[in-house]
């Protein structure tokens, strides 16, 4: 090759790097993921109804804000749990690092980073059956979000800037800067990690209205292949690790629609849930007995909550307790902070009982008790419910 040709080559992939570091800085600064933002003022800046990394931005944020409450979980508990509860806490820092999406894999991934970057002093963890395993989920937790290790902020920084190379990031980028961003609502970190209920009653949402929502809902519940050996071995060492670390464990069961819990029943994964209640009651009453503050309640089931009547019986626009089937209102989060952690809010008094091995089996046989009676009192739910289990898909 002569010096000509070598002179080209030179200034050619200069050229391109230039125009590489260029685009990523650009999007580092810009920023369109919010993934190395807290209390900034890009948190303000409005976006779409999705929010796309989320798990990036609230890896960081945790970092930075080093929060003493916690809560871990999937789209339920980002949704359904307030923040805006310090009073609970004694006026502790709060925020929400449950994401959408989230397999117990990824959530004990997330709740572990949290312990490693701040000093948890109470962790409110949701969880359900079908989540409840090992698989790679859709939010999104690589890796090297949560991974031990010294300098967090420098290996951080070395991620966002390769994620600066890629093309969605460009483009929204370019979007932000061109003003044709369609922005909606704020992001989850502008409220300490929960989710923005503008997001939610956006015409432009996916699967918008209650009703229209219901039938896809219910259909994915129970797809997940939890709950599963595997995972709960993993959650066990987990529990044991924060454990040690003398975080302070407040674990719950979602509280999603009655349909939803049925629907585990009709496709045949009733017995699997009680298993699963099961090993977590022994699993919390050993913690306990070896001195760590860790407790295990049950708001799902068919109560006064979860029971609430659905748009396709009553007619009605919206619910009072519900976004749809598979998300609950964080009117329902206060009911279920306030269980936990005492407080002025009156909770029905069906809703949220304590699983402890003294106490599932009785508990276990007053839910299949009341399910029969949901049968009996809630045929029409019932109908609908089996119906919508034999439709196909709808495309998401």
């Amino acid at each position: 090759m002569d010096t000509t040709a070598r002179r080209y080559l030179a200034i050619f992939f200069a050229c391109v790097l230039a125009a590489l570091a260029f685009v990523s800085a650009v999007n580092y600064r810009v920023d369109p993921y919010l993934l190395h933002q807290w209390d900034s003022p890009l948190l303000q800046r409005l976006r779409p109804t999705y929010e796309k990394l989320s798990a990036w931005g609230k890896t960081y944020a945790v970092a930075r804000y080093r929060p003493a409450v916690v809560y871990i979980g999937n789209s339920r508990t980002e949704m359904g749990l307030p923040t805006g509860v310090r009073a609970l806490f004694d006026g502790k820092s709060v925020f929400n690092s449950a994401v959408s999406g989230a397999s117990i894999g990824e959530a004990i991934r997330l709740a572990e980073h949290a312990a490693r970057v701040s000093h948890v002093d109470t962790m409110v963890w949701g969880i359900d059956a079908p989540s409840f395993s090992l698989e790679l989920g859709s939010a999104g937790v690589e890796p090297g979000l949560t991974a031990a290790g010294p300098a967090f902020f420098a290996r951080r920084a070395l991620l966002n800037i390769k994620r600066g190379l890629t093309v969605d990031m460009t483009r929204d980028t370019w979007r932000i800067l061109s003003g044709s961003y369609d922005g909606v609502c704020l992001s989850s970190l502008a409220l300490n990690g929960q989710r923005d209920a503008s997001c939610l009653t956006s015409r432009n949402r996916t699967w918008a209205g209650t009703a229209r929502a219901f039938t896809p809902r219910l259909q994915e519940f129970g797809d997940g292949l939890g709950p599963t050996a595997p995972a709960l071995r993993a959650f066990d060492a987990s529990v044991g690790k924060l454990c040690q670390g003398g975080t302070r464990l407040r674990l719950y069961i979602n509280p999603t629609h009655a349909l939803t819990l049925d629907g585990l029943y009709w496709r045949g994964k009733w017995d699997a849930m009680e298993t699963w209640q099961r090993d977590l009651a022994q699993l919390a009453g050993r913690y306990r007995r070896q001195g760590c503050d860790v407790r295990l309640l049950d708001f799902s089931g068919f109560n006064s909550i979860t029971s609430e009547p659905i748009p396709q019986v009553t007619g009605a626009r919206a619910m009072r307790y519900y976004w749809e089937a598979s998300h609950y209102r964080d009117n329902v989060g206060r009911f279920i902070l306030a269980r936990l952690f005492g407080g002025g809010t009156a909770v029905p008094d069906d809703f949220g009982i304590e699983l402890t091995p003294a106490t599932v089996d009785a508990h276990q046989a007053a839910m299949r008790a009341a399910r029969e009676r949901y049968h009996a009192q809630h045929a029409e739910e019932t109908a609908y419910l089996r119906h919508v289990l034999t439709l196909p898909r709808e495309p998401k």
